[in-house]
């Protein structure tokens, strides 16, 4: 989706239910906007990867960011949080800057790298034997 905090995102264009044979349902979206967020959780939606806070840019030590540039909280500027009541929400701090603000202060680039691991999801036991596990998509 292009960018949500200048009204470029268009969701409409992919709302609804994503495929129900996907074991995981992937967004992604410019900016982390709640009004966007709220529709994938909404839409049923996994995880949404995002960016454009640049992880807060202007940081201060045990504050943090001092600003999102979007309509998210400060808590959530960088890393991976909970969106709603199953969604998964990673911002990425990314490597630039603002160009009004060409700098970053206490606040590192960084290029993420997301492991998607299968977790084990139990099935009824048969008589006499141990839960068997099959595979569930979730990130950590």
């Amino acid at each position: 989706m292009d960018d949500p905090h200048i009204n470029r995102d268009r969701y409409k264009t992919i709302s609804g239910s994503p495929d129900p044979r996907a074991q995981l349902r992937i967004g992604l979206a410019h900016s982390p906007e709640p009004r966007v967020l709220d529709r994938f959780a909404s839409d049923g939606y996994d995880l949404v990867l995002a960016g454009h806070t640049h992880g807060g840019q202007l940081c201060l030590p045990v504050v943090g960011a001092l600003v999102t540039n979007c309509g998210i909280d400060r808590s959530r500027v960088k890393g991976l949080s909970r969106w709603g009541s199953h969604m998964r929400l990673h911002v990425s701090a990314g490597i630039g800057t603002s160009p009004y603000a060409p700098a970053r202060f206490f606040c590192r680039p960084e290029a993420s790298l997301l492991t998607l691991v299968a977790a084990p999801q139990h099935t009824e036991p048969q008589a006499g034997s141990e839960p068997v596990s099959q595979s569930d998509a979730t990130v950590r």
